[in-house]
């Protein structure tokens, strides 16, 4: 399988573990996991054919490693980023003292104003290295970063979360705890 085909299930997965499992006619359990057979015989159905051999491949060699297999590989998840509601279970965790979020100059301005705000997923999304926050910002032009004073967010409270893959989840992040780098 080539990357542009690697890319191709990438998305359509992302597209039915975290926004719309209809579209390959599965259900979600309460903590997003999905059966792979009923998400590979759905895929199918829905003209997407991927073989359970291709899935495997694309699960393990994504360099965002966004989805997750149960230990037993019959059940697969998105690490986070989801819009459908799930609770992803996971424990509140202590962040670095600095994270970073990656995002474009439209809308710095904004969020320098009112904070990073999760819009339509559960939790904000926040990097622990520049590198990362840079290819998330990277996305959509010329990348802007961010630096996160996580260590003061959670002395005022601040609840913070780390996916499977490394990603860190918070609810808010109000906007005297963000700078421009």
């Amino acid at each position: 399988m080539d990357d542009k085909q690697r890319v191709k299930i990438s998305k359509f997965l992302s597209l039915v573990l975290r926004h719309n499992p209809a579209a390959a006619n599965v259900v979600l359990d309460e903590h997003g996991w999905a059966s792979v057979q009923a998400l590979l015989d759905g895929a199918a159905a829905a003209g997407r054919k991927i073989s359970h051999d291709d899935l495997l491949d694309v699960v393990a060699t994504s360099p965002k490693q966004r989805f997750a297999l149960s230990d037993d590989g019959l059940r697969i998840r998105a690490s986070q980023g989801h819009s459908v509601s799930v609770d992803l279970g996971y424990e509140p965790s202590v962040p670095p003292n600095v994270l970073y979020h990656g995002t474009y100059a439209d809308v710095v301005d904004l969020i320098l104003t009112d904070g990073l705000k999760k819009m339509n997923r559960h939790h904000v999304h926040l990097s622990s290295d520049v590198e990362t926050a840079t290819q998330v910002g990277a996305r959509r032009g010329p990348p802007v970063i961010l630096k996160i004073d996580a260590s003061a967010m959670v002395d005022q409270g601040y609840a913070f979360f780390v996916s499977a893959n490394g990603v860190w989840l918070t609810d808010h992040v109000p906007p005297n705890f963000i700078s421009k780098i």
